[in-house]
């Protein structure tokens, strides 16, 4: 068995009804508590086991969070109830270190996960991830690099997190890009790059991250992981002029869909996350490239004098009178990750502007 196979295993062999522990990688261990063959592993190993020297293969390091796990501690946060939804779990949200990524990112965090950021701007998110360390006094967050349209670059982004702390509970598929334009002028380079990053890119993370999910349930069969991809409103209705960016929407409600069929027989839960418009993020508020600064240099806002003007005049279409944001957003992720009877949905969450049916 390769170690990037074992580590997620032991997580499932340590599942405590909720989650296994945090399990890092290591070359070698001093005074394991266990030594074993691989095909000893299962049946020799116990729950408690804090160090284990696999032969041929390596050490591994055990505890609730990564600190306990790689300082032999025991002090990781507790909590219990609804706070206990992603406590000391591991999670990864791609495109998280900014925009609406970044606001799921410090949600998650606030409810106490362990957080990998993975985005194409490693820098920016390793720069997040040591903020966010130090608010916290202790290891809560990663920065990983990832390109989701590049398969290699997700193995390796896969292989990364496993050895860092075993497995994978919960994966956002957050990263997702927006090239607006008729479907008369459209390029197909532009189509393709829409289509590549929001569909194709959510297909390669499912492929890869699934089978790692699939290592943590099989000792016990009740080890519940969530797959979760951060749509848009533009998955449930059509979208004028924007075809390329609500066709991957669409498309990928319907990966979603299929993917928690298949899943389901190893407890992966798949459901997407459908938001209204980020106003505050960059896409929009950007002030000089932000859809409203372009909506008022093109008068697309009839009477509009400001950026402000033009940004009420969205708001004022939300029944709630505000866009969506990452709080929003991360609320929604837990409902799906509390829920443990519920997948392949999306659930809207645009303040009342698409009402199902």
């Amino acid at each position: 068995m390769k170690t990037l196979g074992i580590a997620p295993l032991l997580r499932g062999l340590s599942f405590d009804g909720e989650k296994g522990d945090i399990v890092v990688s290591r070359d070698t261990v001093e005074n394991p508590q266990l030594v074993c063959s691989p095909d000893e592993l299962e049946a020799k190993f116990t729950k408690g086991v804090r160090s284990v020297m696999v032969e041929g293969e390596g050490g591994f390091l055990l505890g609730e969070d990564y600190d306990d796990a790689v300082n032999g501690t025991a002090n990781a946060p507790k909590a219990s109830g609804r706070a206990a939804v992603v406590n000391n779990k591991v999670c990864v949200v791609t495109g998280g270190a900014q925009g609406f990524g970044e606001g799921i990112v410090r949600e998650l965090i606030k409810n106490g996960a362990i957080v990998f950021i993975a985005d194409m701007n490693v820098d920016g998110a390793r720069k997040l991830a040591n903020e966010l360390n130090a608010e916290a006094g202790r290891t809560v967050a990663f920065g990983v690099a990832v390109n989701v349209t590049d398969e290699e670059s997700v193995h390796k982004m896969v292989g990364e997190i496993v050895q860092t702390v075993g497995g994978i509970d919960l994966f956002v598929s957050n990263a997702g890009v927006l090239k607006a334009g008729s479907v008369k002028t459209m390029t197909l380079k532009d189509f393709e790059f829409v289509t590549d990053v929001n569909y194709v890119g959510f297909f390669l993370c499912t492929k890869h991250v699934a089978p790692v999910m699939e290592l943590m349930n099989k000792p016990t069969g009740k080890y519940f992981t969530d797959i979760i991809c951060i749509s848009s409103k533009s998955a449930l209705e059509g979208s004028n002029k924007n075809g390329a960016y609500a066709g991957s929407k669409f498309g990928s409600v319907g990966l979603v869909q299929s993917f928690a069929k298949e899943l389901v027989t190893d407890n992966t839960k798949v459901n997407t996350v459908c938001p209204g418009n980020f106003f505050d993020g960059p896409l929009w508020s950007d002030p000089d490239r932000g859809l409203f600064v372009q909506y008022l240099s093109t008068g697309k806002v009839p009477g509009a004098k400001t950026v402000e003007d033009v940004k009420r005049f969205y708001e004022a279409q939300v029944p709630m009178n505000r866009g969506c944001d990452g709080e929003d957003v991360t609320k929604a992720i837990l409902y799906s990750v509390e829920q443990k009877y519920e997948t392949g949905q999306a659930i809207p969450v645009t303040g009342g502007q698409v009402m199902l049916n």
